[in-house]
């Protein structure tokens, strides 16, 4: 058996910060991962998406332009060359990433680890031993109650489909499915957005949220909320994806039906009663140290552990904090203050801290300032018509509770909303900022109540 002072699940980033700083301490560290290692964010996730939403992104903007006859046209995206233009950047990454941990002295195992004792783990029939194990697994698609859920394509599989299906049917109304679609309906396909809720991206304001879903509308994309799918069937034309709406029973057609409802810890075969890590369906039960509660050799960071948002910048927060506690000792816990988070469609739609409705939840003393604003500068320029905003500022302490941003920009005006909460300034401090003219950021001012 060999034996570590550290064991980590998953080469992602939280694997990647955690076990770069104890191996730099003089520790004896391994990484296991049963995919290609680099984690989701560089391989399955936010990288690859946002590359093939750079076409959708210029076709976009070729559009815009069109209606006001500056450019004439109609651009195509060649998903076959989209997707060599992606792969590029993903490619190289496994082996990279590897010999990366390598070149540090970090020892790399391929497989599925399965914990065969409180600290103790196999992998391909090779057992490892470690003072500590850190899960830093990731998540993956939640399992979807539907007859036929073996028809659908996941999230990862729909990143490297080799051609574009001409009618799609995303099932699940969230980050995933509005990302997807404004991708796919701008490369040439019928897309359905099927939400099972009333209201799709329910972590968003409701206003700007009907505004994006207009937007998408705007483009080709049928969203549908209150729609449960029931089943799904392949006949030889492609699938018929079955579901209850508000009016009854509905069939929709598809040539694929994705994935698009959620992800969940990839914890499931990890067998984590044997290692006595107390757990609660996909979600593990930790520590403000990120500890497990019932193994204290056991720690767990990113995606794995459930945190508030599923976000890279999050899991190397955690990670820095786990690395540290396994150094120093139990001190260092995670302060998710002003952690932005976006939907990266075209326009972006972007938040940072509280909704309002969670404001008025808690009893807050707040002002309120919410607009659509197609008409400021930053929108006509570009011939954006879905621009609005809501920005929640606290009576007295005149801190940000939240900021809330559709439109050209959205996701870097509330970065520096989220800079704003993360240090301390407060709305007295931002109406002093002078920013480049006319850039998004010059917008902020403006939004303040």
């Amino acid at each position: 058996m060999k034996r570590y002072d550290l064991i980590v699940i998953g080469t992602g980033t939280a694997a990647t910060v955690t076990t770069t700083r104890c191996r730099a301490a003089g520790w004896q560290v391994a990484v296991v991962d049963h995919l290609p290692f680099g984690g989701t964010c560089a391989l399955r996730g936010c990288d690859p998406k946002k590359m093939l939403m750079a076409a959708a992104e210029v076709i976009d903007g070729v559009s815009r332009m069109d209606q006001v006859d500056v450019v004439r046209g109609e651009p195509t995206i060649d998903w076959a060359a989209l997707q060599r233009f992606k792969r590029a950047f993903t490619d190289p990454v496994p082996a990279n990433r590897e010999q990366m941990y390598q070149k540090q002295g970090i020892a790399t195992y391929h497989g599925k680890a399965r914990f065969s004792g409180p600290n103790r783990i196999v992998v391909a029939d090779e057992a490892l031993e470690a003072k500590h194990i850190v899960i830093a697994a990731g998540a993956e698609p939640a399992p979807l109650p539907i007859d036929g859920a073996e028809h659908l394509t996941l999230s990862d599989a729909f990143l490297e489909l080799e051609s574009l299906p001409n009618r799609l049917v995303l099932v699940g109304g969230g980050f995933i499915g509005f990302e997807f679609a404004h991708v796919a309906a701008r490369a040439g396909a019928q897309v359905v957005i099927l939400n099972r809720g009333s209201r799709p991206l329910k972590g968003f304001e409701p206003e700007l949220v009907d505004a994006l879903v207009r937007r998408s509308e705007g483009i080709g994309i049928e969203v549908r909320c209150g729609h449960d799918v029931k089943s799904i069937s392949r006949d030889s034309d492609g699938y018929t994806v079955h579901a209850t709406g508000p009016d009854g029973e509905v069939t929709f057609e598809a040539d694929s039906v994705v994935h698009s409802g959620g992800r969940v810890p990839a914890v499931a075969d990890l067998d984590l009663e044997t290692a006595n890590v107390e757990h609660e369906k996909f979600r593990i039960k930790r520590t403000e140290y990120l500890q497990s509660v019932s193994n204290p050799a056991v720690y767990i960071a990113g995606d794995a552990g459930a945190p508030p948002l599923p976000l890279t910048p999050i899991a190397a927060l955690e990670a820095g904090a786990v690395a540290s506690n396994l150094l120093e000792g139990n001190r260092q816990s995670v302060d998710y203050t002003g952690i932005p988070t976006a939907v990266f469609s075209v326009p972006a739609l972007a938040r940072v801290g509280l909704l309002e409705a969670e404001a008025q939840a808690r009893g807050l003393d707040y002002r309120v300032k919410h607009e659509s604003v197609p008409d400021w500068y930053s929108a006509r320029r570009v011939n954006e018509s879905c621009y609005a905003f809501k920005v929640l500022v606290e009576e007295g302490s005149e801190r940000v509770l939240g900021a809330h941003v559709v439109g050209p920009d959205a996701v870097e005006i509330v970065n520096l909303f989220g800079l704003a909460m993360r240090t301390g300034l407060k709305a007295p401090d931002l109406a002093y900022a002078t920013f480049a003219y006319p850039t998004g950021a010059s917008d902020l001012e403006s939004m303040l109540p």
